[in-house]
């Protein structure tokens, strides 16, 4: 028997930090509450108070059809409402929140048919790459990437003394824009450069001494090409940094942008906001801790 309804809270993420494109992700406390429940006919209605997300309900559709596909259950009529805090556009996952929203509280509506691997599979398909998809699932960093097929993954407990310091932009930068940007080819040591600071991130993830992250979110291969449509992204690291911050990068594709820290997390928001500030740009900025916990139903 369906339960007349489910509400979940899925977390936003930033992914890449740097180096790892498509590969390293982080989730956090900030967050979309994704509600569903039965309605007649086999129609999906969507209720959001989000701005600024033109194909979200096909983004709700996709993950519909893709979660009765995997499980075999029978279709039937959804109302779907998507409330939150995470920015429709800015590059902290909020397309994984709707589509991972929608998925697990189907599963929940339906009796779970799917595990919790089978449902990052639905998503992954959906966004094509786990980066944002795994932590927002499981909490905290991961690690990820689909290997011949398979998708796998290691996930690490993140403290509440790193602060996120995330700067959003008041203007869009869509992901589809910003992917075909990325060069085809890249040299044997810009790959290089890169593989060597994602295995020292991954390390010290897994260890705890944070103090190392210093100097390893540097990027060759996608961060160089982005900044065409957010040519700031330096400077606001380089604010961030000289203010305290251990480093920083541009949140997937963008536009926002990530400091993280483990002390004066103020003064880096300070500092990083004056970038945009002397630009004339308006930002948003969000001093967060990880989340551990990931996608969780919200109990009554």
């Amino acid at each position: 028997m369906r339960k007349p309804s489910v509400t979940v809270r899925v977390p936003a993420t930033t992914s890449n930090l740097g180096p790892g494109i498509d590969t390293l992700g982080v989730a956090l406390k900030l967050h979309n509450h994704i509600s569903i429940r039965e309605s007649d006919g086999l129609n999906v209605e969507r209720v959001d108070d989000q701005k600024g997300s033109p194909s979200a309900n096909a983004i709700s559709r996709e993950a519909v059809d893709a979660f009765f596909r995997r499980s075999k259950v029978k279709p039937h009529g959804l109302q779907i409402e998507v409330k939150g805090d995470v920015p429709a556009i800015g590059g902290l996952g909020s397309s994984v929140t709707v589509r991972l929203g929608i998925a697990y509280a189907l599963n929940e509506l339906n009796g779970r048919p799917l595990s919790d691997t089978a449902l990052l599979e639905v998503v992954t398909e959906l966004e094509h790459h786990p980066d944002n998809a795994a932590p927002a699932l499981f909490g905290g960093f991961v690690v990820s990437g689909v290997i011949d097929g398979t998708i796998r993954y290691r996930r690490f407990n993140v403290p509440p003394s790193l602060k996120f310091v995330v700067c959003v932009p008041d203007f869009p930068v869509s992901t589809e824009k910003a992917r075909p940007l990325l060069p085809k080819q890249v040299s044997l040591g810009d790959a290089v450069e890169n593989m060597k600071r994602v295995a020292l991130i991954t390390s010290v993830f897994a260890t705890g001494d944070y103090s190392l992250l210093r100097g390893l979110f540097d990027d060759k291969l996608h961060q160089p090409y982005r900044k065409k449509l957010i040519p700031m992204l330096d400077d606001v690291i380089a604010a961030g940094a000289e203010a305290g911050a251990l480093g920083g990068w541009l949140s997937g594709s963008g536009p926002g942008i990530v400091c993280i820290t483990e002390q004066k997390e103020k003064a880096v928001a300070e500092a990083m906001v004056n970038v945009f500030v002397r630009q004339q740009i308006h930002c948003q900025p969000h001093i967060l801790v990880a989340d551990n916990d990931g996608t969780r139903v919200k109990r009554a």
